[in-house]
């Protein structure tokens, strides 16, 4: 018998046609797939490997080395040492010089950061307001930052001379006495002080408006609604939503000010930190070790000494970013 064929019942959609084979990739596409592979995994590496070659060569290296010299007695001319261990380091916390140009430091930045941030925070308030020309004025805050600290320095100098000082001259006009302000600790802090805040204000200022603008607009609305004036304003929202930003300020000025060396430096004729080193900070007193009494195994240790220091101010940075990151909801 012949075989008999079935017809589709009327109004049955014919079947699918089946599916063409999907053509295998050639030599050449397989090369050109995997060099896209290694181009989206590599290439971001290598994007940043020249910074990381730069700070091995210029930070982490002089780091390292700079730990290695604070261990031994160290000749610079010869470019070696004798051994000593933690000599250096005990010699350096017990000796007086240490301490006394660590409470100069601290003096000095307190003295400086405290106010500088709340000018700045101010500065920024008054800049993120409907002000004519406020292109001119944002740019004016940021030129005592574009002045040398050198020329700064030689400046306030005069401003605070002694004897023939302008503040000194204002100051007996009015009345009252002179200030000694070479003489005295706490004047020379002062007048340090007044220094670094002529030249940072400016620029933690405009870091401080630019986080201000990032604010949205609508809370000062809700908050004009609900009868809250400026001043309540800046407090209830402004400083609310710039914890973050003031924090960074906060903690960038203080290490600046742990390192601060220009304006003490120039600050009297000699460079030394007063007649009797009432002004004279962690660095210059670093400076002096080295170069002037060329012991570099001290220099070198307090150098690491500092730089604890500083990593102690990071590590705190880090705890109180964390913190206000969790206060403003984020917990994790």
């Amino acid at each position: 018998m012949g075989a008999t064929t079935t017809a589709p019942p009327a109004g049955a959609l014919p079947p699918p046609p089946a599916p063409a084979p999907t053509p295998q990739p050639g030599r050449r596409g397989r090369g050109r797939a995997r060099l896209a592979r290694l181009d989206s995994t590599a290439s971001p590496y290598l994007y940043i490997a020249p910074f990381f070659l730069l700070f091995i060569v210029t930070g982490l290296f002089p780091l390292v080395y700079t730990g290695w010299v604070a261990l031994h007695d160290w000749d610079q001319i010869m470019g070696k040492g004798e051994f000593v261990g933690m000599e250096n380091y005990v010699d350096v916390l017990t000796g007086r010089g240490f301490w006394k140009a660590l409470a100069n430091t601290v003096s000095i930045f307190v003295l400086s950061s405290v106010p500088q941030i709340m000018a700045a925070l101010l500065i920024a308030a008054l800049l993120d307001r409907n002000l004519r020309a406020r292109t001119f004025w944002r740019m004016g805050v940021l030129l005592p930052y574009v002045v040398a600290p050198v020329a700064v320095a030689l400046i306030f100098n005069n401003l605070f001379a002694d004897r023939f000082g302008l503040i000194n001259l204002l100051l007996e006009t009015v009345g009252l006495d002179p200030v000694r302000w070479h003489s005295d600790r706490l004047a020379s802090h002062v007048a340090i002080a007044t220094m670094v805040n002529f030249r940072w204000t400016g620029y933690n200022a405009l870091i401080l408006l630019a986080a201000m603008q990032a604010i949205p607009r609508d809370l000062y609305e809700q908050a004009a609604i609900d009868g809250a004036n400026a001043w309540r304003q800046f407090w209830s929202v402004t400083v609310p939503m710039l914890r973050p930003t003031i924090v960074f300020v906060v903690i960038t000025s203080t290490i600046g000010g742990l390192q601060i060396f220009d304006e003490p430096k120039m600050y009297d004729s000699f460079g030394r930190g007063g007649a009797d080193q009432q002004w004279q900070t962690l660095t210059i007193y670093l400076y002096e070790l080295g170069w002037t009494r060329a012991d570099f195994g001290m220099a070198s240790a307090v150098a690491v000494l500092l730089f604890g220091i500083i990593v102690v101010f990071g590590v705190v940075n880090f705890l109180l970013t964390r913190r206000i990151a969790h206060d403003d909801g984020g917990r994790r």
